[in-house]
């Protein structure tokens, strides 16, 4: 079985998704031209995601849409267990956003000009001035229901356990008056861990968690990451707390 599996991803799957990033990186960048660059990247992204997800035999369940409002910005915490983590938020959590991105990633052939078109936004933390622009750019564009996607702890765990929280997204949440929804991914460990090559079919569920209303300036900070960590530990598997 797995060896047909592997033959599938060599001939079907890694073509389908070659062809699917490029086509959506070439239209993003097309359609963004033309203006309405949200709308138009997001739906993109949005299938770009699902097709992806589909071609590697991956079923996502999202739970918890109902906590969010479609017209309200949000800063998305989520924890970070694998590659497929963003093309599941991508696919099926059905909210327009926006991802707060290493400034490297913007070197990817076509991807990385295509979010940028799309209006992604590029962490810049080589100089205070880099990072106000960082922050100013940010502004811009989490309003009228645009949100923003963040994972907390940096990088892909290696064991898929949670790490650690960091401040950053918190601190935006503060900056912007935008209440901090947390999302948890469960199981994209299992379809592709950091450090592999190689994919395995399986099953992704998000759980959406009730909006924490924004942390006052200055105070509740520590307090908001501390309860929307929980949040997302109250859906993981115990193996992976």
């Amino acid at each position: 079985m797995i060896i047909l599996f592997r033959l599938y991803q060599l001939f079907i799957m890694l073509p389908i998704v070659i062809v699917a990033t490029l086509l959506t990186s070439i239209l993003t960048i097309v359609v963004c031209l033309f203006g309405h660059a949200d709308k138009s990247s997001y739906y993109l992204a949005k299938w770009w995601g699902r097709i992806i997800c589909w071609a590697s035999l991956v079923k996502v369940t999202i739970k918890g849409r109902e906590h969010i409002d479609s017209k309200t910005s949000y800063v998305f915490v989520a924890n970070h267990q694998g590659a497929y983590d963003i093309f599941s938020i991508y696919g099926y959590l059905g909210h327009n956003f926006k991802w707060m991105m290493k400034k490297s990633l913007e070197k990817i052939p076509f991807v990385g000009y295509a979010c940028r078109r799309a209006g992604q936004i590029f962490v810049d933390n080589s100089s205070p001035a880099a990072v106000r622009q960082t922050m100013a750019d940010a502004h811009d564009r989490l309003q009228g229901g645009l949100s923003l996607v963040v994972f907390p702890e940096g990088t892909r765990a290696h064991n898929g356990k949670i790490r650690n929280f960091k401040k950053g997204a918190y601190q935006l949440a503060v900056e912007f008056n935008l209440p901090v929804v947390p999302i948890t991914i469960s199981g994209s460990y299992e379809i592709m861990p950091k450090g592999s090559k190689l994919t395995h079919w399986g099953h992704i569920m998000l759980t959406i968690h009730e909006p924490i209303p924004a942390p006052a300036q200055g105070h509740d900070l520590a307090q908001v990451m501390e309860q929307s960590r929980e949040a997302i530990l109250s859906a993981l598997p115990q193996r992976y707390k």
